[in-house]
This record gives structure tokens, C-alpha cells and sequence, in this order.
């Protein structure tokens, strides 16, 4: 590892489809920019078997095939993706940051994040099994696979119950629980889903373990917490949504909301000048990977905006 200090315009912390959009649309602005991911491009988009609902593709792609797509357009504008990760951030007093990276010491005008948020699991048996083959943590894009099967919701909180309103447009078999005796849910969330025929509500319930024939969740085995039993009940897909935890470790410096994303306006900027925020880190509304994308082409147009600033000069 160097140890001097390496210059450039741009890090992007995290390569998944808003960091690598951020590194296209960076890299073609002429700017120098280097993509920092641990593991492989594409982010949670690696363990989506197809995706039918991105823009452009009449057919289903895999999540792989849409990461491989994503890499491969940033490095072809001139963005360097390194495959490692980023230990510290630290944002100097002349307003530019210092990133230790695995590639050495990094000084940068510029720091987009995103990092992406760890989604809670259950923590059960047949959880990892079945994810992608009937266990899903995203309505949006998995649901349209089970139009008029049973599913199985999990959650007690906004999401939970926002999503149960979007799956009870595809099927008239949803069943939703929650382990306590009442919703976290907003009660006009809670409302619409009471008031809808579609969804079965039961509270005080968890789930012991999620079984399969291997291919496919075929049931889930189901503890009733107020009788205190256990039982068998067959389901087409589990759909989890127990919270997140947005990986904002890096930049305790900068504001976020109560539940811990970043907070950002219209350009991506957050609090602190020259760190943008992109994807699931940052507090909106719908996550998704075109609306990821589409923040990474926000920011990196707003951040080479504040780099001509910088320099004295006008962006065209």
C-alpha cells in the first residue's frame, strides 16, 4: 500500500447501481473518479434472480447481468473501480476529505455514499435457503411472481403494511403478522389494510422456520405467541421487512434522520458540503434500482457543479 497521498475528484463509496450511475455520469463529466466496493459490483442487485421492471429490458435480466452492465459502462467512461473497501472518512478543515482506503490515502473534494442499508432478517431456518426462490424483502420487486398465490407477510411497521397493500392488488391471499399485539404502522396505513378483504391480520405471531422442497418455500411453520402454539401453514413466498440498518458508520459527521439514513436534498447534498448521498442510505421514499441509478446521475451532475465551483469555474 502507498503511503502517500493520492489526488482525484470523486470517491464513491459503495458499487452498487446508484455508485456505479454516479461513476458513469462522474467519469464522463471528465472528472476522476474511483468506485470502492468490498465485494462485487452491483450490491443487492447480485441476488435478484431477474428483474422484470427495469427500464428498457423487455425481458427479465438477472440481477448479475444488470451489475455486469452497470461496471462495465462506468469503467468504459474513464471511473476506476477498486475492489476493497474504505476505513475512514475525514472531513478536513479547507472543506475536502481524506479517505483511507485499501488502496492507500485518498484526498477528495468530493465523497458520494452509498453504502446502502443492511436489511434486518429473521434469523430463521430456511431464511438463507429460500431467499430469491420465495423469500423476498422487496414487494415491488419480487410480488408480480406471486400473482394469486399465498404469501406471507412479516412486519409490523410502515413498511409492512404498505407492502401488504401493494401484494393484496396480486393476490386475494395475504396473511400478515406481527409479534406484538399492536401495528408500528401509521393508523391510516393500518386502517386501509384492516378494511382490506385481501389481508388476514394476525398479531402476536413470529416464525419458527420457512420450509421448501429445495426449489421453492412451500410452508412456514408459524408460532402463535397469545396460545402459545406452534403450526404448519402452506405459503407461495415469505416477504420479511423487520427493518434496516443504513451504513452510515463512515460519516458520523453528517445529519440523518431518526432512523439513522442520511438526510439529503433534491441534488443528493447532505449536510456536510461535497458528501452527497445515494440509494438505500439516504431517506427516501422508494428504493429501488432505477431510483438508485437515478440518484447517482443526480449527484454526480450536482457534484461536478460544486467542483467548478470550486475551481473558479462555470458547468455547462
Amino acid at each position: 500500500m502507498s503511503t502517500e497521498t493520492s489526488k482525484a475528484d470523486m470517491i464513491i463509496i459503495g458499487g452498487g447501481p446508484g455508485g456505479l450511475s454516479a461513476a458513469q455520469y462522474g467519469a464522463r463529466a471528465g472528472l476522476s473518479v474511483h468506485v470502492f466496493e468490498e465485494i462485487a459490483p452491483g450490491g443487492q442487485t447480485l441476488i435478484v434472480d431477474e428483474l422484470e421492471n427495469y427500464p428498457g429490458y423487455d425481458e427479465p435480466i438477472t440481477g448479475f447481468d444488470l451489475a455486469m452492465k452497470f461496471a462495465n459502462q462506468a469503467e468504459k467512461f474513464g471511473a476506476v473501480i477498486h475492489y476493497g473497501g474504505v476505513d475512514a472518512v475525514t472531513h478536513k478543515q479547507d472543506g475536502s476529505f481524506d479517505v483511507q482506503t485499501s488502496e492507500g490515502l485518498f484526498n477528495v473534494p468530493v465523497v458520494i455514499m452509498a453504502t446502502g442499508a443492511k436489511r434486518r432478517e429473521l434469523e430463521v431456518p430456511g431464511e438463507l435457503e429460500y431467499q430469491g426462490k420465495g423469500v423476498s424483502y422487496c414487494a415491488t420487486c419480487d410480488g408480480p411472481f406471486f400473482k394469486n398465490k399465498k404469501i406471507l407477510v412479516v412486519g409490523g411497521g410502515d413498511s409492512a403494511c404498505g407492502e401488504s397493500l401493494f401484494l393484496s392488488k396480486l393476490t386475494g391471499q395475504v396473511v400478515i403478522i406481527h409479534r406484538r399485539d399492536r401495528f408500528r404502522a401509521q393508523k391510516g396505513i393500518v386502517g386501509l389494510m384492516e378494511h382490506d378483504d385481501h389481508i388476514e391480520i394476525r398479531l402476536s405471531h413470529i416464525v419458527n422456520r420457512i420450509e421448501g422442497d429445495g426449489k421453492h418455500v412451500t410452508s412456514v411453520n408459524l408460532h402463535d405467541i397469545a396460545n402459545d402454539r406452534d403450526y404448519d401453514e402452506a405459503f407461495d413466498a415469505v416477504f420479511i421487512f423487520v427493518g434496516a440498518l443504513p451504513r452510515t458508520q463512515l460519516v458520523p459527521f453528517v445529519e440523518t434522520d431518526e432512523s439513522g439514513y442520511i438526510k439529503t436534498n433534491s441534488h443528493m447534498q447532505s449536510s456536510v458540503p461535497g458528501l452527497y448521498a445515494i440509494g438505500d442510505v439516504r431517506d427516501t421514499p422508494f428504493r429501488q434500482v432505477v431510483t438508485a441509478a437515478s440518484d447517482g446521475a443526480v449527484a454526480a451532475h450536482s457534484a461536478a457543479e460544486y467542483i467548478d465551483a470550486l475551481h473558479g469555474r462555470a458547468y455547462l
